[in-house]
């Protein structure tokens, strides 16, 4: 690209790590500047999928899976525009998707067009917002066309204009100031919660007096959406996406609280935190290891494990407990959308057969179209 270009993304993508925002890693820019072009390099983002990918695993059309996209993609937005960096070409094709617990998480990839400013304004945001709606819309009917399903096109401009309802729930949950009582402790305590159960932290809190006596105005401060994960590292020195901090922190919590009531004893978050890991996490992610190879994210086969486990426990009428999970888990083959399908068995070429090795693909993209 451009060196021009290729500075102003890299600084923006600094910016972005520097925040802790959900986007790729810069590494560096290989410059030509006889030529004024260069190459950006950032790191490989691991586990990640890529939306075609992803959506073609499931059946096309309204569902759990692309609920959770839609969602990603909204809350990506919303992570931006609070930290003052416009997008610029919002789009499916320029993001790239991990599955992180119960959810998905979306990370920015391309950030040509992007700026970084102290704030944006509400038309900086609007527009923005319109460009992710239309690209979206594009995205899913161009998915559609390729599944041989134009009767989706519609569909596929509806589930876009959602994007712009989950954004814009988002933006009014966060930017809220709702008017209490004075001394209403338990409705200031059930703020800071929902805004905890949505991943953010809460920074500072403001009271000002509201509109009539007795009544005050509540105004909160909040940080990145990390605030379970940093909680788990704090705990077990793990290191997760957001999701699977929530699950694997309630997971903690359960076996303590079992641990508690079965033993006859308190115990300390801190100790509770570490017998989880010994009794419970690691030999669970021993077992699940060889099913799912050095490629996949272990923590999220566990988090997949768990909601096997709610699955089946739903379905018996009873905590069906964490072993038959995994044994039912493994039992299915360890599905995961983000799972490289295996590649049929070797067979040994005769010599006069031996082809040239193919050339270089993405890692888990097809093998080249040799045309057979």
């Amino acid at each position: 690209m451009p060196l021009e270009i290729a500075d102003r993304e890299y600084e923006v993508l600094r910016h972005l790590e520097a925040l802790e925002l959900p986007a790729v890693t810069p590494v560096g820019i290989a410059a030509a500047p006889e030529r004024g072009t260069a190459i950006l390099v950032t790191e490989y983002l691991a586990h990640s999928l890529q939306y075609r990918r992803l959506l073609m695993r499931f059946p096309l059309g309204p569902g759990p899976d692309r609920d959770r996209l839609l969602d990603a993609l909204a809350w990506l937005l919303v992570d931006l525009h609070r930290s003052g960096v416009f997008w610029g070409d919002c789009s499916l094709a320029n993001t790239l998707f991990r599955r992180d617990g119960d959810r998905i998480q979306a990370f920015l990839v391309d950030a040509e067009t992007s700026e970084v400013h102290p704030s944006l304004s509400d038309g900086q945001r609007a527009y923005d917002l319109e460009v992710l709606v239309e690209n979206i819309a594009f995205g899913l009917a161009d998915l559609a066309a390729l599944q041989g399903r134009p009767d989706a096109f519609d569909e596929a401009i509806a589930a876009a204009e959602s994007a712009r309802r989950r954004y814009e729930a988002v933006w009014a949950e966060l930017h809220d100031e709702p008017e209490l009582r004075a001394g209403d402790r338990f409705a200031v305590n059930s703020r800071i919660r929902r805004l905890n159960e949505l991943g953010f932290a809460v920074d500072e809190i403001e009271l000002v007096p509201g509109s009539a006596p007795g009544r005050i105005r509540l105004r909160a401060a909040v940080t990145t959406r990390r605030f379970h994960s940093h909680r788990l590292a704090q705990l077990t020195g793990l290191v997760a996406l957001e999701g699977q901090a929530r699950l694997l922190l309630n997971d903690l919590r359960e076996y303590q609280a079992w641990l508690e009531a079965d033993e006859g004893i308190t115990l300390r978050r801190e100790e509770g935190a570490r017998r989880w890991l010994n009794e419970v996490l690691r030999p669970r992610l021993g077992q699940l290891a060889p099913a799912i190879g050095p490629q996949r994210d272990p923590l999220q086969a566990y988090c997949d494990v768990l909601e096997t486990k709610w699955l089946l426990s739903e379905q018996a009428g009873r905590d069906v407990g964490l072993d038959a999970a995994v044994e039912h888990y493994l039992a299915q083959g360890a599905p995961a959308p983000e799972a490289v399908e295996p590649a049929p068995e070797a067979v040994e070429p005769a010599p006069e057969a031996v082809e040239p090795a193919p050339e270089a693909t993405e890692p888990g993209a097809p093998p080249p179209d040799r045309g057979r």
